[in-house]
């Protein structure tokens, strides 16, 4: 089982000044939570993608290949990035690219974004929400396999036998679809054979378990179950003590609020708060113990291949998120793989 951290890159206002934090200085944290996450053996770095002023990285890809440079084992993905939006064609040619100067360790997860903001920038209509995702994940999918490709689609112009460059040192580039709980989004990847992230941020374990029930079986009558693997990414905080996990409830509440009237969030108070970081449900904040019991519950309730943790968000000051990363790389993942059977 692999185990990672996540950044969304959200730029959130100083509690204390009231100002948000300048972009530069936010992404040399993020930068420096990859290259931490590699000093201790994690597994996975994962990065975001959005296209509004409220988050640092529009370009994970960008961002990716600055941590390639300052790393040496550590796998690097996007999380998500937001095909609807984009050319299959620069998607992959960015992340072979990445592939390349990574030595092999890029990945990419796919999906179709939650915000509206990019639809209307990029000029993608929203009634063809769906339909572009799949159109061009199909052609994404084709691309890694083939050097030179013939297509035609809807959504993009046709490739008359395209020679597509440069090829990925991976044969072929990993692909993960990203899921938020949508059942029809579960049931494409597991008929696809790809591999899956579940976004999970709230309620139960019962939850997440439908939709991995719905892409397992759909994997199945697709005829290719030994393709299917399954990876959960939820909020995350490795505290010393529950006083210490109790107390980044002001940056939860800060992260999730809507920050315009009637806009994108919700409100949080801190009874709800500590119901969700309660043992079975998707909150992952509390004390290394609990954490690793929480964990342990995810992955026999889901049969888990990968567990992210976003570690950074509602603008926690840094040293608390290093202590966080460091908590979870020394202390809850070697616990939880001596658990794991073998």
């Amino acid at each position: 089982m692999d185990f990672g951290i996540l950044s969304l890159s959200d730029i959130q206002a100083d509690q204390v000044t009231g100002r948000p934090l300048p972009t530069g200085p936010r992404l040399d944290e993020i930068v420096g939570y990859a290259e931490l996450a590699d000093r201790l053996g994690l597994d996975l770095f994962a990065l975001g993608e959005h296209h509004g002023p409220d988050f640092a990285v529009s370009s994970p890809a960008v961002v990716l290949a600055a941590i390639a440079a300052r790393t040496q084992n550590i796998r690097l993905t996007s999380a998500v990035t937001v095909l609807s939006v984009l050319d299959p064609v620069r998607v992959y040619e960015d992340f072979a690219t990445l592939d390349l100067l990574s030595h092999g360790r890029a990945e990419i997860i796919a999906g179709r974004s939650a915000f509206t903001e990019p639809f209307g920038l990029f000029g993608v209509d929203l009634d063809d929400y769906d339909a572009i995702y799949a159109e061009k994940l199909a052609l994404l999918l084709r691309l890694r396999e083939q050097d030179r490709v013939t297509w035609s689609g809807r959504f993009r112009p046709p490739l008359d036998d395209a020679a597509i460059a440069p090829r990925a040192q991976q044969r072929p580039l990993p692909v993960w679809a990203a899921v938020g709980g949508s059942p029809q989004s579960a049931a494409r990847a597991g008929l696809l054979g790809l591999p899956m992230v579940l976004g999970y941020i709230g309620g139960p374990l019962s939850h997440p378990r439908q939709a991995v029930a719905i892409y397992r079986a759909a994997g199945e009558r697709a005829g290719h179950p030994e393709k299917l693997s399954v990876g959960i990414s939820t909020h995350f905080f490795a505290a010393a003590s529950e006083q210490a996990a109790g107390a980044v409830f002001p940056y939860y509440r800060e992260y999730l609020r809507p920050k315009t009237p009637g806009g994108r969030g919700f409100h949080v108070d801190r009874v709800r708060f500590t119901e969700g970081t309660r043992r079975g449900n998707a909150i992952m904040i509390g004390t290394t113990e609990q954490l690793i019991e929480k964990i342990l519950d995810a992955v026999e309730a889901l049969g888990l291949d990968r567990f992210y943790g976003q570690v950074d968000w509602g603008g926690i000051p840094a040293e608390l998120v290093e202590e966080s990363i460091t908590r979870f790389a020394t202390e809850i993942v070697p616990a939880v793989r001596k658990t794991l059977p073998a």
